[in-house]
């Protein structure tokens, strides 16, 4: 690969676009400076964003110069607080283009929160539908258990290799053949947070035509990509804030339209969410807006945090931020792919596209040594972690795409589930599927990634090749 200087050459040559983002150099500079302080290598960015300087900075001196209270109230400290949540909602709106007229945002404590909301106020009864894809985050999964409380039909839109796409003909038959099907949804992700994969946003208007409801998961894909509501319109949207720009963690939305919020039922009430609730009287009526799903007192003090954030996102656009990552993505994938032992065998081998075409900044594979068995992820997380880089090792949250790249059956899986949780441990997986990898290694490239991080990542990659599992 050459030294540092004339790797970053070649480089520029074979990605020049990079050159038209390099204010983004200038950024990590001066607000994330603690990177290159630190010696630090973060390509973890599909697990959570980094915050600037500058928003911790902003966030402190709000909190020190006023006195926020309890929005519940209409004292000057509480009035205070109410005007900063709507100041939030608000800005959610615009940075996602989202008509206040036709959509709903609701706070939440990240896109689980969203999910969870979802999932347990959708109508789901004996003549529902909820139509999941294989490549979905737990979280999003996890609404099958709503579903199936309620009797409604569960079923999984498979995916395709070797580039994880959602296989399109099941996925036309599942949507087209549902009949007369009462309360259908249909549940997917912008962009894959296992393979960085990027499904279609057509889908939407496809099953829209189809009578389906469409939750679209987009916590992976909007820190490097624009969503506009205003083109695309799914019927609910969820978001973590901290994926985007790294600071408040503790904060999330729901974007939901407001045809089909109406749809919801909540299954309990709480403060905040009622306009007046009894105990005597046995009843209670819940607040018409987005109030009447955040439950309990908001985290009003975070909130104003949102509006920095996305403030600052905003004032370095995705029109810098997508290429640089595209570029960066690009060429580690063909370094990535090009890796060989002597022998001729791949080192590595990735699951997903090993092209541009629709796919972000996450890359997900496995190691493999000189007989061709796989490097336990485990002990690629250790070896990067006494280099000082961050990257993420498992399944992340998402085992329907992990079960598909890694080649796991069905019939291993119901061998693994036959006993009880109480005492089973991730060696007994192993031992459930005859040996096979239970996860992979993922890295991700996000807001001020730069090519060194690229570079080190690839020379840290080097060392396994020509290496034996055993001797690693």
């Amino acid at each position: 690969m050459g030294s540092f200087p004339e790797a970053e050459r070649s480089f520029l040559d074979e990605y020049p676009l990079y050159r038209s983002t390099t204010a983004l150099d200038a950024l990590r500079q001066a607000q994330y400076e603690r990177l290159d302080r630190l010696g630090h290598r973060y390509l973890d960015y599909t697990g959570a964003g980094l915050y600037a300087g500058t928003q911790i900075q902003e966030h402190a001196q709000l909190l020190l110069a006023e006195v926020f209270g309890n929005p519940h109230s209409s004292s000057p400290s509480s009035a205070l607080a109410t005007r900063l949540l709507e100041r939030a909602r608000g800005a959610i709106h615009a940075f996602f283009r989202a008509p206040a007229e036709e959509y709903v945002v609701i706070l939440t404590r990240n896109a689980t929160g969203a999910l969870k909301l979802v999932g347990e106020s959708y109508p789901f009864d004996q003549a529902s539908r909820l139509l999941l894809a294989f490549d979905n985050h737990n979280s999003v999964n996890g609404i099958r258990e709503f579903a199936r409380a309620a009797r409604a039909a569960v079923e999984y839109a498979p995916l395709a290799l070797p580039d994880m796409r959602l296989e399109r003909t099941a996925l036309e038959a599942a949507l087209c053949g549902s009949g007369d099907s009462t309360h259908k949804l249909f549940a997917y992700p912008a962009q894959s947070n296992f393979s960085g994969v990027q499904h279609s946003l057509d889908w939407i208007e496809y099953a829209h035509a189809r009578g389906w409801d469409v939750l679209l998961d987009a916590a992976a894909f909007v820190p490097t990509n624009r969503l506009d509501l205003s083109a695309v319109k799914p019927d609910f949207v969820c978001v973590s804030f901290y994926k985007m720009f790294g600071y408040p963690t503790g904060a999330g939305c729901l974007i939901a339209r407001k045809a089909v919020v109406s749809k919801l039922r909540r299954p309990w009430f709480s403060g905040g969410t009622i306009t007046v609730a009894s105990v005597k009287g046995d009843r209670h009526y819940l607040h018409h807006g987005p109030e009447a799903f955040e439950d309990g007192t908001p985290d009003f003090l975070s909130a104003p945090a949102i509006e920095g954030g996305l403030r600052h996102l905003a004032s370095i656009g995705y029109e810098a931020i997508h290429p640089r990552v595209q570029c960066l993505t690009g060429w580690t994938l063909d370094r990535l792919a090009a890796l060989r032992h002597a022998n001729g065998l791949a080192a590595a081998r990735i699951y997903g596209p090993l092209t541009l075409d629709a796919r972000g900044g996450t890359i997900a594979f496995n190691f493999f040594d000189t007989d061709g068995r796989f490097v336990d992820h485990r002990t690629v997380e250790a070896r990067a972690n006494d280099m000082n880089i961050s990257l993420r090792t498992g399944c992340f949250c998402n085992p329907g795409g992990g079960e598909v790249a890694l080649g796991i059956s069905e019939a291993e899986l119901s061998a693994c589930f036959s006993g009880t949780a109480d005492s089973f441990t991730l060696d007994d997986f192993r031992q459930c599927i005859d040996d096979k990898s239970t996860g992979a290694v993922r890295v991700s490239f996000g807001l001020v990634s730069n090519f060194a991080d690229a570079y080190h990542f690839i020379q840290f990659a080097s060392h396994f090749v020509d290496k034996r599992a055993i001797d690693i």
